[in-house]
């Protein structure tokens, strides 16, 4: 009876103790957590959400865009306000997206397909003793789970469009505005604090547009409100800074009110407040438009006075001539309509102006002589004449244009000069028809003595019998154009020198335009030319079978006589050495845009190697085979040198040894051995050029080393790997991602071609974070001084610019 009794009260015991685990189970599910440890993760449509709640963290879409973003917002706003995003220039394109560690401690955003980036840079040792929080401030950290203090990573040194109370803005730790109300991508403008560019004792805000002052506040005198004195005329001042000399934060007034100061889309500075009665944020501040503004209307931008604040979308115009870059944004700069000719210009009339402060002054006589002077330079694009004869001229894009009481005299295309078209037409019709009657003439006689040889070829192709049949059994396709010479004539205006894009080893290329509107570019082969017939066929057997969005396209042909032109897709951003080797046009090249281009030239040799109809090697891999498109995109050209190979064969041979100093492997270099591990050497050298900005072959750069190979090779031995970086890109690339890039790089250029990853491989690498990467070995040409083109005798393999084919005797 007793054992009953007890058995009894230990049944209600438990009982009576299941609701209140099940409860505790229940509150545990549904109290938000604040963090996540190195081996917890949070899908799309979870959060974390501060201890205060104030803040929350997850998965978003801004506006009407369906892309997913990791970011922060304020929990108790209507709809959220987002003040920090992750992921801006890397979107998630459905829900599948999860926020996790990686093994190495790296918070990243991985999407359904398996790839990912990074969110917060954590990688060392301890990383399973890691946890992401939340805090109440607004602020993701990533810190140890045993000591708080001890933090690794925090977003708000690297903030997005929104500066908070408590973060610290600096000329390094930038806000940069979003790309548009729906993409949270970066946008054209930056606002910092630091020195003041005019006085570097003082410091002061300023905002950039795409590099260029466009704002900026009065100095720092230690005052709390002295770089925006506005503020002092309101009321309550909602915000009172502190600042040295580099850095600069805030706090708001009344304390604990919700304050945000946001760098908007169109590039104005606002400073908002949360009303918790209206539910509703109110703006108390923005940067006004006035024409005091550095540059507020853009390059060649005309800023009113006259236009009150309110009217602000009007306070620029475009002079006569000009159009607005953008229509939705007249603080965007303009551009001219019709390109100067240089000459023929003309010159227009702009009254009651504030002249630009960037001029050449010289001293002359009157007016007409300091018109001509202008005229006579075809960089000068103003000029102004004082009644004190003082002759002022302005070279390139105008500046600071705004109402005042000077006259500027404004070259422009004649075109464009509306109301004195029948005075310019009476003025140049007859020495512009003079010239055409001769350039007929001697076309014509040109024409006449060469009809005789013409039809005494030298090859027996150019019959067109031959040429027919050899298009025809080649089965080219329907999109592959015949065109006759005449028709190239008139498409690049005769080969004009305007026209001209450039040259190489077959010969000049050409800007042409056909009948139905499309751009293309013509390669004409040059009687000098090293190549000749046999690059001519090779590449339409080629590159007409290839169908590749990282192939250049190859349109057509044309073979009359002695002439023997291809005709290809028009590249409007030419090739990449244009960018990669200039020390301005370098810094164009963000970190995003290279990886594109190293991934796009990987997929490309992917197909020629492993997916094409014809199995290709192209042998003649280098930076100025790369063409770009209008986004970019890099495109493989020059199919003059490839081969095709067995895919099941091994190792090939040639005497006849082509490509570039530089790029070659040293098994093709010395012994004319090629396989698809030549053009995997290449794309090596291709990497490491793109992560530097160096050019292999150059005759200095290097350090200690005589070439890029050798100066990466030393870094990465001791450990300084990031020197190796161009120094446009510091601070701005993921050091992890590059350091990937570099390491892959010395894995293509070993001098062993066994030890060479594929093409497959090499892009697996790359794009898989999850990928182990054996140690490189020893380049080739690591102790080779590379050839300048001084150096390099005629006939011989080609340079950086050139593809000149050389052989070796039998």
């Amino acid at each position: 009876m007793l054992v009953e009794i007890s058995y009894l009260k230990k049944c209600t015991v438990v009982v009576l103790l299941i609701p209140s685990v099940l409860a505790i189970r229940c509150f545990s599910a549904t109290t938000p957590r604040d963090t996540i440890a190195f081996n917890e993760s949070i899908s799309d449509g979870q959060s974390l959400v501060s201890s205060d709640k104030k803040f929350v963290l997850g998965f978003f879409s801004p506006g009407a865009s369906s892309h997913r973003y990791i970011g922060i917002w304020y929990n108790s706003t209507p709809n959220g306000t987002v003040v920090w995003v992750a992921n801006r220039n890397d979107p998630v394109y459905d829900k599948s997206g999860v926020l996790k560690f990686d093994d190495v401690g790296n918070l990243i955003v991985q999407n359904g397909t398996g790839s990912s980036s990074i969110v917060a840079f954590g990688s060392g040792v301890g990383v399973r003793d890691r946890e992401a929080a939340i805090l109440y401030t607004g602020n993701l950290v990533l810190r140890s789970m045993a000591n708080h203090s001890n933090i690794i990573w925090d977003s708000f040194a690297y903030p997005t469009d929104t500066w908070l109370p408590g973060m610290n803005i600096t000329l390094r730790n930038l806000l940069t505005s979003w790309k548009s109300y729906d993409d949270p991508a970066t946008g054209d403008y930056t606002f910092g604090f630091g020195p003041s560019i005019i006085n570097r004792s003082a410091s002061q805000f300023i905002i950039n547009w795409n590099r260029n002052s466009f704002w900026t506040s009065a100095s720092w005198n230690g005052d709390t409100n002295s770089l925006i004195p506005e503020l002092k005329s309101m009321s309550i001042i909602p915000v009172s800074f502190q600042c040295d000399n580099l850095t600069c934060m805030y706090t708001p007034n009344p304390a604990g009110i919700m304050t945000k100061i946001v760098l908007d889309q169109s590039g104005s500075l606002n400073i908002t407040q949360f009303d918790p009665e209206t539910k509703l944020w109110t703006l108390l501040w923005r940067h006004p438009d006035s024409c005091d503004v550095s540059n507020l209307c853009g390059v060649n931008g005309v800023c009113n006075n006259s236009m009150s604040v309110s009217a602000s979308e009007s306070i620029c115009r475009c002079p006569e001539g000009f159009a607005a870059q953008d229509q939705s944004n007249s603080r965007k700069g303009c551009t001219r309509q019709t390109p100067l000719q240089c000459n023929g210009d003309r010159f227009i009339d702009m009254l009651n102006m504030t002249v630009p402060g960037n001029r050449q002054k010289l001293s002359v006589v009157g007016k007409s002589e300091c018109e001509f002077a202008c005229m006579k330079s075809c960089s000068c694009t103003a000029y102004a004449h004082s009644l004190s004869d003082v002759c002022s001229l302005w070279h390139g894009n105008l500046t600071n244009l705004q109402d005042g009481v000077e006259t500027l005299h404004l070259r422009i295309a004649a075109s464009e000069l509306h109301g004195h078209k029948m005075l310019w037409i009476a003025y140049i019709l007859p020495p512009v028809a003079f010239l055409v009657f001769c350039l007929i003439s001697f076309i014509w006689i040109r024409r006449r003595k060469n009809k005789g040889k013409r039809k005494q070829p030298d090859h027996p192709l150019v019959m067109t019998s031959d040429v027919m049949k050899l298009w025809e059994s080649e089965d080219t396709g329907s999109h592959f154009m015949m065109l006759s010479f005449s028709q190239i004539e008139n498409a690049t205006d005769n080969f004009s020198t305007e026209n001209k894009l450039g040259e190489g080893g077959f010969g000049p290329v050409y800007k042409g335009n056909l009948p139905n509107g499309q751009d293309v570019a013509v390669k004409r082969l040059a009687a000098n030319s090293g190549q000749g017939l046999p690059e001519f066929k090779n590449e339409i057997l080629l590159i007409a079978k290839l169908q590749h969005s990282n192939l250049v396209g190859l349109l057509g042909c044309c073979i009359d006589g002695e002439e023997m032109l291809l005709i290809y897709e028009y590249m409007p951003n030419k090739s990449l050495d244009f960018f990669l080797f200039d020390q301005s046009r370098r810094a164009f090249l963000v970190w995003a845009m290279r990886l594109n281009i190293i991934e796009g030239i990987a997929q490309g040799l992917i197909y020629l190697h492993k997916h094409s109809r014809l199995r290709i090697i192209h042998r003649d891999l280098k930076p100025s085979n790369i063409l770009l498109d209008t986004d970019m995109n890099p495109k493989i050209s020059d199919f003059g040198m490839a081969r095709i190979f067995d895919p099941k064969g091994g190792l090939a041979n040639t005497k006849r040894v082509v490509g570039t100093y530089g790029y070659m492997a040293p098994e093709y270099a010395m012994a004319g051995i090629f396989s698809v591990k030549s053009d995997v050497f290449s794309y090596g050298v291709l990497l490491l050029e793109i992560v530097s900005g160096l050019r292999n072959a150059a005759a200095h750069g290097h350090g200690n080393s005589l070439n890029l190979l050798g100066h990466a090779w030393e870094l990465w031995k001791e450990g300084r790997w990031r020197e190796l970086i161009d120094k446009s890109l510091h601070g701005a690339c993921p050091e992890n991602m590059v350091l990937r890039c570099i390491h892959v790089g010395l894995l293509c250029v070993q001098e062993n071609a066994a030890d060479r990853p594929s093409m497959a491989e090499v892009i697996s690498m790359i794009t898989s974070e999850n990928a182990t990467l054996p140690a490189p070995k020893q380049p080739g040409f690591v102790s080779m001084l590379l050839p300048t083109e001084a150096d390099v005798p005629e006939g011989s393999c080609s340079l950086n610019d050139l593809s000149i084919t050389g052989l070796d005797g039998r």
